[in-house]
């Protein structure tokens, strides 16, 4: 594609005509809210809330996209419209994709048995954005979904149709940013000060890592932290060969390590040979700089 702006503005046009016309029609649940889904969802998750199980359980809010989902096959439901748009953004340079974010809206508890149907409509297309992946447009769909006809929640997804940008043949070697929001930020500033915080709810005390915006167990908004003594074992892990990248020096250890207080957070084992790791090893915290803007918590490995 050209990059004059008049150009730019009548490709534009062609997208924004998209706004507004479904994404999918009429769809239907593979299964209805079932026990057997919560359940593995919830052992995946590590989310032992009680109101989860037993006669009167509901689904976890945040499974709501898991009832509309299709697995590996197209889903029959997709418009021709949508398909249209997908294609006149690949016929124009723009085939490559990623998914950028979600946000869901909850109206009312999903149960077991409840019959599930959605819409999805394409909410909006963006103007061109330019992002380290490259220039391209996000598009926005909205899917309502109903539990046995009535409205249960809505559920938003982005991606970002993008014309990968030309990268330099000798890439930084910089290692990847965290990203950073409002449920975990908090998290991040005291790692700059060489502090490892994990969140305990203020109503029920219960501890929790990686941080979000609500308790698991009672459910309460209202936190403040403890600050882990740096303590841990290694509660499982991996040894990264392959993909490389440029920023790591394969093999290295990756472990999933429980800290003393009782939560477990994934990070490097350092300090002692790939091959040398061990699950029950014990470790101990510590803070590596990696560049000017990165510091990291990793975790060194105590050998007798």
């Amino acid at each position: 594609m050209s990059d004059e702006p008049e150009v730019h503005e009548e490709f534009e046009a062609r997208l924004k005509a998209y706004e507004g016309r479904p994404a999918a029609a009429t769809g239907v649940g593979r299964d209805p809210v079932n026990e057997p889904m919560i359940r593995h969802w919830c052992e995946a998750m590590g989310d032992t809330s009680p109101a989860y199980t037993g006669p009167d359980a509901v689904a976890p809010p945040t499974m709501l996209q898991a009832w509309t989902m299709a697995g590996l096959t197209r889903r029959p439901e997709r418009t021709a419209a949508y398909d249209e748009l997908l294609t006149l953004l690949d016929e124009s340079g723009h085939h490559a994709v990623v998914a950028t974010d979600c946000e869901q809206e909850y109206l009312r508890p999903l149960r077991p048995g409840d019959e599930i149907t959605f819409d999805s409509v394409i909410e909006s297309v963006s103007g061109r954005k330019t992002t380290k992946l490259g220039a391209g447009y996000f598009i926005t769909t909205r899917t309502d979904v109903r539990a046995g006809g009535e409205p249960a929640g809505t559920h938003r997804f982005r991606i970002l149709k993008y014309a990968p940008a030309q990268r330099p043949s000798k890439p930084a070697e910089r290692r990847p940013r965290p990203v950073v929001n409002r449920d975990n930020a908090g998290f991040w500033e005291g790692v700059a000060r060489h502090a490892l915080l994990i969140q305990r709810c203020t109503a029920c005390t219960t501890l929790r890592f990686p941080w979000l915006p609500g308790c698991t167990t009672c459910g309460s908004p209202d936190w403040d932290t403890v600050e882990a003594s740096g303590e841990g074992t290694v509660y499982s892990y991996v040894v990264m060969h392959h993909p490389p990248f440029p920023a790591f020096e394969p093999p290295y250890a990756v472990g999933l390590i429980e800290l003393a207080e009782g939560v477990r957070i994934v990070s490097n084992v350092v300090g002692v040979p790939y091959d040398k790791v061990r699950i029950g090893m014990p470790v101990r915290l510590e803070f590596r700089r990696y560049d000017d803007e990165l510091v990291l918590p990793v975790f060194q490995g105590v050998t007798p």
